[in-house]
């Protein structure tokens, strides 16, 4: 099948599936062998810890005019183009869509349509721009996953940064993007397809005032954090941990790689066969039951929302999850747990974490399980020039500095905007709290795990897998090695098929 076939087949049957004209599962397969990575894509799946940022009266927290300046001058030529951006609901994008954006209007003389929707419009907008070459869409937001489907389709950014000089923004200085997010979120083989934009990635979250009552210090490896979460639970008050543990959802199988790289153990190993059956895969797999009876009853019914209620609503007392849930939890208009929480790496891991060279498809283990997005510039678009202006003053260190100061919650995907005094004044208890970002950094660079990649991760990690995981977690199953040994089977022969 032609490159060009292959794209319209697959934005007719993501087209199908939106409009829900085929199931999850067929689609899953079929988009998946077509190519099309969807390692986070979960049937209504959206990110409820996006961020709801408000823009702050503060002098300080505003544009930084020589930006705005450079964006009215070079952008003369340019004024009354309209561009067009999808994208899900991101803290990034949430702040410049509600924020940042009449800033770069004005001064621009552009205009900018973005669209937030759920995650698989938004892959709907993106695959049929594509097989049809309009250029409806100037930018895409681009998930981890679709960055092998996208590669062809978007510049480069070191290209543009090559071939317009003219319209480089000064300073804006690519070098500053943290490394292990250039290459795990926005590289393709030798291609980028865009910009880090946004990383979601497991942090620790636990209850400060709970620990200190028991007498615990941050847990200094998993068998401790059990065992203080496990003393939580029996003292009556709290539950000592919570998850997202929800049968057949992606949430399930986020949790599972926690653990499981946190135990030495991957999903597949060098011949591309799965491992998580192993003994490291055992081995998690006692570990998770042992932790899940510290967990609320209603666990097994929870994706990453749920997991994040349980916190803000004073039911359980710690969780190893996304990072973006802290500034919502610092939110005494929301939650429960305003000013009680603290957050810390996750523990390390067990045993000593396998290479990438040990794994299959790219897998690089850590216990940071990580979930990035990239923004990029259409190949098809009628405004490439513009768009190369808004996605330079978009990802540029002022805006980030603004994304992260007026509350949207991510961690910056720039390594400079961490030590930014504007970010460091924010560490404070309230909503939009930067006092957890030190720790998102550290696990960037040290912690941060990604799934493997190839076309069938798709319906693995969002059927294959956590439908069995959540059968063992339901009893249908007579041991934990019954249930990986059928997982096994089953991921072998999808993949070798």
């Amino acid at each position: 099948m032609r490159d060009s076939d292959r794209k319209r087949y697959v934005a007719s049957l993501t087209d199908r599936y939106v409009r829900r004209q085929i199931s999850r599962r067929d689609f899953l397969r079929d988009a998946g062998q077509l190519g099309l990575g969807l390692g986070a894509f979960g049937l209504g799946m959206s990110r409820p810890f996006g961020g709801k940022p408000a823009f702050a009266q503060n002098e300080e927290l505003r544009p930084n005019q020589e930006v705005l300046d450079w964006v009215r001058e070079v952008s003369t030529p340019l004024r009354g183009t309209t561009l067009k951006l999808a994208t899900e609901s991101t803290p990034p994008s949430n702040a410049i869509n509600s924020q940042l954006k009449p800033f770069f209007e004005e001064a621009s003389g552009m205009t900018v349509e973005i669209e937030v929707l759920p995650l698989e419009q938004v892959l709907q907008k993106l695959t049929l721009d594509i097989a049809s070459q309009l250029g409806t869409y100037d930018l895409y937001y681009i998930d981890q996953s679709w960055a092998a489907f996208t590669a062809q389709d978007v510049f480069d950014p070191r290209e543009q940064m090559a071939d317009k000089p003219d319209l480089a923004m000064p300073d804006w200085n690519f070098d500053d993007f943290l490394p292990a997010l250039v290459d795990g979120i926005a590289r393709y083989e030798d291609r980028l397809v865009g910009v880090p934009y946004d990383i979601p990635i497991f942090i620790m979250m636990y209850r400060r005032d709970v620990w200190e009552e028991m007498g615990f210090a941050a847990p200094t490896s998993l068998e401790e954090y059990y065992e203080q979460a496990k003393a939580v639970t029996e003292a009556g008050e709290l539950y000592g941990a919570t998850g997202q543990m929800k049968s057949g959802h992606y949430s399930l199988e986020c949790d599972w790689t926690a653990w499981l790289w946190g135990h030495g153990g991957s999903i597949f190993d060098a011949d591309g066969k799965f491992a998580g059956h192993d003994e490291r895969g055992l081995e998690a797999m006692e570990y998770w039951r042992r932790l899940y009876g510290t967990m609320p009853p209603g666990v097994t019914g929870w994706t990453w929302d749920g997991q994040g209620q349980s916190i803000a609503q004073g039911v359980a007392a710690s969780m190893m999850s996304w990072g973006e849930f802290f500034p919502y939890f610092d939110d005494p208009s929301a939650t429960k747990v305003s000013g009680l929480m603290e957050a810390v790496r996750c523990p390390p891991p067990k045993h000593p974490l396998r290479r990438i060279e040990e794994t299959g498809f790219g897998e690089i283990p850590g216990v940071g399980h990580q979930g990035g997005s990239s923004l990029a510039v259409s190949q098809n678009s009628k405004n490439p020039d513009a768009a190369w202006i808004f996605m330079q003053w978009a990802t540029s260190y002022d805006t980030q500095v603004l994304i992260t100061a007026l509350g949207g919650g991510t961690g910056p995907t720039r390594s400079s905007v961490y030590d930014d005094p504007r970010i460091i004044a924010n560490r404070r208890v309230g909503p939009g709290t930067t006092r957890h970002l030190d720790v998102v950094r550290e696990t960037i660079a040290n912690d941060m795990g990604s799934e493997p990649d190839l076309p069938e991760w798709a319906e693995l990690a969002n059927d294959t897998i956590p439908v069995r995981l959540g059968k063992y977690f339901a009893d249908d199953y007579g041991s934990a090695k019954e249930a990986m040994d059928d997982i096994a089977q089953a991921v072998d022969k999808l993949v070798s098929g």
